[in-house]
């Protein structure tokens, strides 16, 4: 018996491979699995072709047997098997492939064959795990079989065996334990009932090992130890079924198992795509976002199946960023794997689907928002801040595909709409898309600067999420309404009578307004009269850019302290606040500091936002009680 050397520079690309390439040893089950699925699918092709006779996927199922007592595992396949020529051309030299060969020369419109392994390498991941392999094949054509045998140091022996059975059988004798890897877990019969499930669940052949469990003996309360040959894998994929032939109960049962969620998916997407890049998914929207959905911890992705096979846990590039809230998975023949099948190549092919799948999570959501409010909106309790973010994240580039999916509360409405919704709605004249924002509805509904508008007719939105301004900030606007905050600018809603007897009050009450003004130069910019109150004496307003509201949520992050918004204090001419500053400025002015102050105090407060002395206004307040007795 001859001993051979691996042939060229394949003693290097060995050790290479089973040091560098895989970042995980469990990966090498997967491989040979792999293996064995090519060569039954090499012989199932070649039994239609050759008119060997009927086989079904279930005579071509794959064995794996534990010997604890030798340290081996063996994988058994009824595929097509190698000859002596083959063992040395396809084992010999590392990363020559038999399955690419044979895809090669496969017709085009040949489906029921899939090939997996391409690359010719994923044998030698068996090194990783062990430190000597037998491999003992016998050719579907030929009487005589042969085993190829190598512990990787001195290069490889092939030699004539006595085996009765066509297909291959790969013996991996198991290294010793060591400080740093435990090898003894792939020993166990539910670690390879672990690892088949992750990685091999729907290879499209049985894999079967006997397991021993634990049962009841008839007749009695004892228990006994039988072994059993069970199927470790499922086969046939949920989304490789017909639409046709599976329940709500189906798609909700493989959701909580595949990803281990209790509560139902709100919705199911599931498609097959055929075109220049062919692959299945099957998404799905969930009822609740996780617990830790908004914070860095939470990984985004689709998993990644290639024929099949397990690639990949999270595959974000499958999936973009503002509907990162979509699990599920992907399947697809068509993607260019690095050789490890561990990840992705960066590639054409790659983009295409993440592509495709984006419009079909937009289309599913807008579906829903046109045909099932109720479920849109609770879709939107949970994940409407990733759209908004979305819109503000991408400095608007997103507004096309995402603006028609935000909702809004609505002041006239008393419900959530949406932006077309409103301006459907619109008065005739309105030229503006109103809003403001604060921390509630309810808290909202109380500000000063919300009772006129809605009084002469117009809807307010009202935003209640920290990053709703920004958001509305890169909108700009919607089919040709601008944005307007109620509480900045000019909001134009006057008549031209009301405009004419502002411009007077504000011409007769020039120095009253300047001496106040002057009182506050340190804290504000202006002091005005006011065109946004009814029946409120005073509010704050800002000019245009950074509201109040902003200030408040910048000013909550660790890197932005500081920010300010322009502050101008309004004062109502038709409040009686306002006359008692009239007398009082012209019969004693030297209480207007006072006065002056006590009222931007309460405009702040308004605001919810910090007084400067809470001490010294109360006091204020207090010595004007004294005074009113007196």
């Amino acid at each position: 018996m001859e001993k051979k050397q691996f042939q060229a520079e394949s003693q290097r690309l060995l050790d290479l491979m089973i040091n560098s390439i895989y970042t995980h040893k469990e990966i090498f089950l997967r491989e040979l699995i792999s293996n064995a699925s090519d060569a039954s699918d090499k012989y199932y092709y070649q039994a239609l072709t050759d008119n060997l006779g009927a086989v079904t996927r279930e005579d071509l199922a794959i064995q794996i047997i534990i010997n604890k007592d030798q340290r081996m595992i063996s994988i058994i396949d009824k595929g097509i098997g190698m000859n002596e020529e083959e063992l040395e051309k396809l084992l010999g030299t590392i990363a020559h492939s038999g399955s690419l060969e044979f895809k090669k020369k496969l017709d085009d419109k040949q489906d029921d064959v899939d090939i997996i392994g391409q690359f010719g390498v994923g044998f030698y991941s068996a090194f990783m795990v062990a430190n000597k392999v037998e491999v003992i094949s016998k050719k579907y054509n030929d009487d005589q079989a042969y085993m190829w045998e190598s512990d990787t140091t001195d290069g490889y022996t092939i030699r004539p065996v006595d085996y009765n059975q066509r297909g291959t059988c790969i013996n991996l004798f198991l290294k010793e334990n060591t400080e740093d890897e435990n090898y003894d877990q792939y020993l166990d019969q539910y670690e390879i009932e672990r690892l088949i499930k992750k990685y091999s669940d729907y290879v499209h052949y049985p894999i079967q090992m006997n397991m021993t469990i634990s049962k009841q003996k008839e007749d009695s309360e004892d228990y006994e130890d039988v072994i059993e040959l069970k199927t470790l894998n499922s086969m046939i994929p949920l989304w490789k079924r017909p639409k046709k032939d599976i329940t709500e109960e189906d798609y909700n049962e493989f959701y909580k198992d595949k990803f281990n969620e209790y509560n139902n998916p709100l919705t199911v997407m599931h498609n097959s795509v055929e075109g220049n890049v062919s692959y299945d998914s099957l998404l799905f929207i969930p009822s609740q976002a996780p617990m830790n959905y908004y914070s860095n911890d939470y990984e985004k992705g689709l998993q990644l199946y290639c024929r099949g096979v397990f690639i990949m846990d999270k595959a974000s590039e499958l999936v973009p960023e503002h509907f990162r809230f979509v699990k599920g998975l992907v399947d697809s023949q068509d993607l260019s794997l690095n050789i490890s099948r561990e990840m992705l190549q960066h590639d054409r092919q790659l983009k295409i689907i993440g592509d495709k799948i984006e419009k079909r999570i937009q289309t599913e959501l807008s579906k829903m928002l046109k045909n099932d409010r109720e479920k849109y909106e609770d879709f939107f309790k949970q994940f409407g801040l990733q759209l908004k973010f979305g819109i503000y994240n991408s400095f608007g580039m997103l507004k096309d595909k995402l603006q028609d999916l935000l909702l809004f509360y609505s002041a006239s409405q008393q419900k959530m709409i949406t932006l077309e919704e409103y301006v459907e709605s619109m008065k005739e004249d309105q030229k503006d898309i109103f809003f403001v924002s604060g921390e509630s509805i309810e808290k909202i509904d109380f500000m000063p600067t919300v009772e006129r508008l809605k009084d002469k007719g117009f809807d307010i939105l009202y935003l209640t999420d920290n990053v709703d301004e920004f958001t509305i900030q890169m909108l700009r606007e919607y089919k040709e309404k601008a944005f307007k905050n109620i509480t900045q600018g000019d909001l134009d809603i006057d008549t031209e009578e009301e405009k004419e007897e502002l411009k007077k009050k504000e011409e007769d009450n020039k120095d009253l307004l300047t001496a106040l003004k002057e009182e506050l130069k340190e804290d504000v910019q202006d002091v005005v009269i006011s065109s946004r109150l009814k029946s409120h004496p005073v509010c704050l307003s800002s000019g245009e850019g950074l509201s109040l509201e902003m200030e408040k949520v910048l000013n909550q992050m660790p890197d932005a302290q500081g920010m300010k918004a322009g502050r101008i204090l309004e004062i109502n001419p038709n409040h009686e606040i306002f006359n008692a500053l009239q007398t009082l400025y012209e019969k004693d002015s030297s209480q207007l500091k006072d006065y002056a102050s006590i009222l931007y105090d309460q405009a702040l407060l308004i605001e919810g936002l910090s007084i400067k002395d809470p001490v010294g206004f109360s006091n204020k307040i207090c010595n004007l009680m004294v005074n009113i007795n007196k």
